[in-house]
């Protein structure tokens, strides 16, 4: 009955995503004819379909930082990923236009579809070529004053509960290249309210936890030591991260859940 409950759930949660987009879409459609000059209306409806189709499938969020967030500088914003409530946690948090980079998969779906021909920036991750043009793309975002949200992870853990995979490069080049500062943000809950896209574990409401560190700046690093600038990252990021789960894992039916699902 509980997962009934909850597959029901993430059935209400996207159609509630679907709902504020289709009252939205005709302004967004008008926008999206000339997508540079309205780059941050666009951005800012995304936010609102976002934002809103989650506060209607009772699904909140709440944000705790380190130290206060200069927002309006450009910066790469490294964030763990294990849900689909990931991207919206982004479009809390962050009060200006930004850009995601994620996978072109999306877009096939018809809300994020309009967004990643636009604003975003799809990528085939296996496909060389399109990993360069994400990484160009984000490159001249970057220079001209607009911040990037890449998930360094490059996908979701497809164990339960998810632990923070080893990060790829990419993020942390755009940052030493272009000296802008890196932002490691961990979500702390999101998989346990929405593991990825709820397909097997169903969702429910409940209020979404952000931990944002302060900026790390680049100015000490360039391409031959960005790999130190990646693991000062990983680590910083995996340690909050067990800490904030370690009772969950210490938890002696967990351990045997987390064993019988990875192994």
């Amino acid at each position: 009955m509980v997962l009934l409950l909850k597959k029901l759930h993430r059935y209400w949660y996207f159609i509630s995503v679907l709902l504020v987009f289709i009252v939205l879409f005709p302004y967004i459609y008008f926008l999206a004819q000339h997508p540079e000059k309205n780059y941050a209306r666009i951005a800012r409806m995304r936010r609102w379909v976002s934002i809103g189709g989650s506060a209607l499938a009772g699904v909140f969020f709440k944000v705790t930082y380190e130290s206060k967030i200069d927002w309006n500088r450009p910066m790469v914003l490294c964030p763990n990923h294990t849900s689909v409530l990931d991207i919206t946690a982004l479009t809390y948090l962050c009060p200006v236009p930004f850009s995601f980079i994620g996978k072109a998969s999306l877009l096939k779906n018809p809300v994020t579809r309009i967004f990643f021909k636009t604003i975003d920036i799809p990528v085939t991750r296996r496909s060389k070529v399109s990993s360069f043009k994400a990484f160009q793309r984000a490159n001249e975002l970057v220079q001209s004053g607009r911040s990037v949200v890449i998930f360094p992870e490059g996908k979701i853990d497809d164990g339960f509960p998810p632990q923070i995979h080893a990060f790829k490069s990419g993020a942390f080049r755009i940052a030493v290249q272009n000296d802008v500062a890196v932002v490691p943000i961990i979500i702390e809950n999101a998989w346990d309210i929405f593991f990825d896209d709820g397909a097997k574990r169903g969702s429910h409401p409940g209020i979404v936890k952000v931990h944002v560190f302060s900026p790390i700046e680049t100015k000490d690093f360039d391409d031959n030591n960005a790999s130190d600038l990646e693991k000062i990252v990983y680590d910083k990021m995996h340690s909050y991260w067990i800490m904030k789960n370690k009772s969950y894992f210490h938890q002696p039916e967990n351990v045997q859940k987390i064993c019988q699902e990875r192994y």
